[in-house]
């Protein structure tokens, strides 16, 4: 067999990236290099307009809360930490599920020696929050629901506007990671009722490693400290750090080519439509889970067997073999990229019975072909005879 190559680690890191990401980071680097907030001349003024009108893209792409409420980080774990460890610096209790990653429930686990506490919701058989019985868990001292759109091991999609709902309805924070599914499912801020949308940009967004931010509610930023302090270029004559969005939250230089190609990758989305990026990924998951359930009692697939309510992120479990091995040899004898492993959510995989070896997952993107589909399962019954 004609070996390709074959990358299936989109849920890891998006790959290839929107067209023209790299084109646009170069003529930054090139020809306009600059920092914002800080300098005066002509050049720099450029460059600050392009990170407002990123700001201003992304704002519209979430139907967000205007551009100053769009704050950029190093990556979603950042602004998920800024959230959470500000909102429980003198304790609470928080609402999350039994299927998140550790972008927030590590930082949870680490604010109880601060008094505070949480709660998961717990999941059906396939990996989707109970969404009825969060209402139960709320209590006197509740502050946020915060929860994931989408696992990143089974690839099932939670009903966050029913989650909104309910956060609404009883005065709750809602914090949402949207870490796999923005730029593939379209979410809609102000109609889900979410405080804080928490995104990076390296996965689905089709931009690079390194950057990621949050769109932030002015009723939830100012209740919230910064996590770090220093120069903005903005009130310098004060000791202290603005109180003001966006600068309350991005002290230091920030990653001026991460953002402008972010920009870039965004624009890319809206050009082909999330609608139809979702439809094709669609098509591709399909066709992936026919072949896989046709290898019978060899492997099995965690969540949902078809397309219904989920992403292209399929994660197996093989039984006749080690699953290192086979992602070994799906690497090293046919260059299939996969991730093997617990995927930085243990409580996931307790739930689904996969802990702690993990699973092999496969993580599709829009650009994936069908023929790459087609060489994976038959690389992996291959592999599995």
């Amino acid at each position: 067999m004609e070996k390709k190559y074959v990358y299936l680690d989109n849920s890891c890191t998006a790959f290839p990236k929107a067209d023209g990401v790299d084109r646009e980071i170069y003529e930054y680097i090139k020809n306009n290099v600059s920092n914002i907030n800080r300098s005066s001349y002509s050049r720099a003024n450029k460059v600050e307009e392009m990170v407002y009108d990123t700001r201003s893209l992304i704002s519209n792409f979430f139907n967000g809360l205007g551009s100053k409420n769009v704050v950029f980080t190093k990556n979603i774990t950042e602004s998920l930490n800024i959230v959470i460890n500000g909102l429980l610096k003198d304790s609470g209790h928080i609402i999350t599920s039994n299927i998140e990653h550790n972008a927030i429930i590590r930082p949870l686990s680490n604010l109880k020696k601060n008094g505070a506490t949480y709660d998961m919701a717990k999941s059906n058989e396939f990996g989707e929050i109970n969404v009825d019985e969060i209402e139960n868990l709320i209590k006197s001292d509740t502050k946020a629901i915060i929860i994931t759109h989408a696992s990143n091991v089974s690839g099932s999609i939670n009903d966050i506007k029913r989650v909104g709902e309910i956060a609404k309805r009883n005065n709750l924070f809602f914090i949402v990671d949207t870490a796999q599914t923005a730029g593939v499912i379209d979410i809609d801020m102000k109609e889900m009722n979410i405080s804080c949308l928490a995104f990076t940009g390296h996965k689905y967004l089709l931009g690079t490693e390194g950057i990621g931010g949050m769109i932030i509610s002015d009723e939830l930023s100012n209740i919230i400290p910064p996590l770090i302090y220093g120069g903005t270029g903005s009130i310098s004559d004060s000791e202290y750090m603005p109180n003001f969005l966006p600068d309350k939250f991005e002290a230091g230089t920030q990653n001026v080519s991460g953002i402008i190609g972010l920009k870039k990758g965004i624009e890319y989305i809206k050009s082909i439509g999330i609608k139809n990026i979702k439809n094709r990924e669609d098509e591709l998951t399909e066709k992936f889970l026919l072949g896989l359930n046709s290898l019978g009692d060899k492997i099995k697939i965690i969540g949902h067997r078809d397309v219904k309510n989920r992403l292209g992120v399929i994660s197996i479990v093989t039984n006749n073999m080690d699953l290192s091995e086979v992602a070994y040899k799906l690497d090293s004898e046919y260059n299939i990229m996969v991730r093997v492993g617990l995927h930085c959510a243990p409580f996931a995989h307790k739930f689904y019975g996969t802990f702690p070896t993990g699973t092999i997952r496969f993580s599709l993107g829009h650009k994936t072909t069908d023929l790459e589909i087609e060489y994976t399962l038959d690389s992996l019954k291959r592999i599995l005879k």
